[in-house]
């Protein structure tokens, strides 16, 4: 019995050490992330003085095959409220994700072009290209090292693009990224920034099972040039349901303009 214990602890161990950059992404990508999904969700950001505003939003997200259609309502303050974005996120690598944005005083939906994607989404911190996930054959992946991130063990990778056309999308040359060995979650992220030698610093702040599900709760992203902070976002989620009854038609401009 202790024989056969030892020898499956040396099987995994032998798997884990055998594993791959790419097939680390491509699990990172394949975790399970919950269907049909409603959250509320507030963005709290922070100037260099230290001054805050605080985004109230609800959001919506649906699986439809392999892509993930996104939909986004900001509640309050007055001044964003009923400002919308809807993303359609492609697992077809060769396909741009498309996106569209909603301003209410201009009456209009913009649909934002991939040479504005490296741009910030809504005054924070994240881009554009932020609220889509990675495609996994537009980077190589290096094992660094393994690191402990707040009790758990993670992969340290470094991650390329490949192209200068995923640079100039994302506005990152490269990311250093720890990934959660028990569950396949990016915990902590450093993104080099294209222009400026600044710096992104990503981290996950709340983590926890719902229905089963890995669920981000808040996520943080600050953005600083060499020891001085420039300005940091919060996004933090609540009353999260998933496999709700969302319709596909749901996900249109049309609705962007409609409203709630």
């Amino acid at each position: 019995m202790i024989l056969k214990i030892f020898l499956l602890l040396s099987l995994t161990l032998h798997s884990l050490l055998a594993i791959t950059g790419e097939e680390i992404a491509q699990k990172v990508h394949d975790r399970d992330e919950g269907d049909n999904s409603i959250s509320k969700m507030t963005m709290i950001m922070t100037d260099k003085n230290g001054k805050k505003r605080v985004r109230n939003l609800k959001t919506f997200t649906k699986e439809k095959g392999e892509d993930t259609l996104k939909l986004m309502f900001f509640l309050t303050p007055a001044d964003v409220k009923n400002t919308a974005f809807l993303t359609y996120d492609y697992e077809d690598s060769k396909k741009d994700d498309d996106q569209w944005l909603y301003l209410p005083a201009l009456q209009k939906v913009k649909r934002i072009a991939s040479s504005d994607k490296s741009s910030s989404f809504m005054g924070s911190d994240f881009t554009y290209s932020d609220m889509t996930s990675r495609n996994v054959a537009d980077y190589t992946y290096k094992i660094m090292k393994e690191k402990k991130v707040k009790g758990h063990m993670t992969w340290q990778m470094l991650v390329t693009p490949k192209t200068q056309e995923i640079v100039e999308e994302t506005g990152y040359t490269k990311s250093i990224v720890f990934v959660r060995q028990d569950n396949f979650v990016i915990v902590q992220a450093l993104n080099y920034i294209k222009v400026g030698k600044k710096l992104k610093y990503m981290m996950v702040k709340g983590l926890e099972k719902i229905d089963g599900i890995w669920t981000i709760t808040e996520i943080q992203m600050v953005t600083k040039k060499g020891k001085k902070t420039l300005h940091k976002t919060v996004f933090t989620f609540s009353g999260i349901e998933y496999n709700k009854d969302l319709d596909e038609s749901l996900f249109t401009t049309r609705t962007l303009q409609r409203g709630l």
